[in-house]
């Protein structure tokens, strides 16, 4: 196991992978963190699906920047493949770093998704994870 992952295996666990789950992974893009990334790999024991797998999966992962597009957008589509009971980590960059997004936007777009804010995870050095479950059903 090289150092980057090594380094980065507590966050991954932090996340809640396991041991084969299937994991999608959305806004993949040359900044995101690669040790986490390699990291959740060696967890689940696989490589993370891309946006053209169409799996049912246990989570996503999805890296989101300021200027990406529109978050309520991407949030439903990210529920696409999700198992009932899955969750969607958003990961976006730290305060003062580039492409950072408020966590008030988040607040107010998970809703209007079908989602909302649980937690909230340190994962790397630019990067935070904000944990969103969908909203159960009546």
């Amino acid at each position: 196991m090289s150092d980057a992952v090594s380094a980065n295996l507590e966050p991954a666990k932090n996340l809640g992978f396991k041991d084969e789950d299937l994991i999608q992974e959305l806004g993949y893009d040359e900044d995101v963190d690669f040790g986490l990334r390699d990291a959740i790999e060696d967890l689940i024991g696989s490589d993370l699906l891309t946006e053209e797998d169409h799996d049912v999966v246990d989570a996503v992962i999805f890296w989101w920047r300021d200027g990406d597009g529109d978050l309520v957008d991407a949030l439903m589509d990210s529920l696409e493949c999700l198992d009932e009971g899955g969750i969607v980590w958003l990961l976006t960059p730290k305060q003062g770093r580039s492409g950072h997004v408020s966590p008030t936007q988040i607040q107010q777009d998970a809703p209007t998704a079908g989602l909302h804010v649980t937690t909230t995870e340190g994962v790397s050095e630019d990067w935070s994870a904000i944990r969103l479950a969908p909203r159960k059903k009546h």
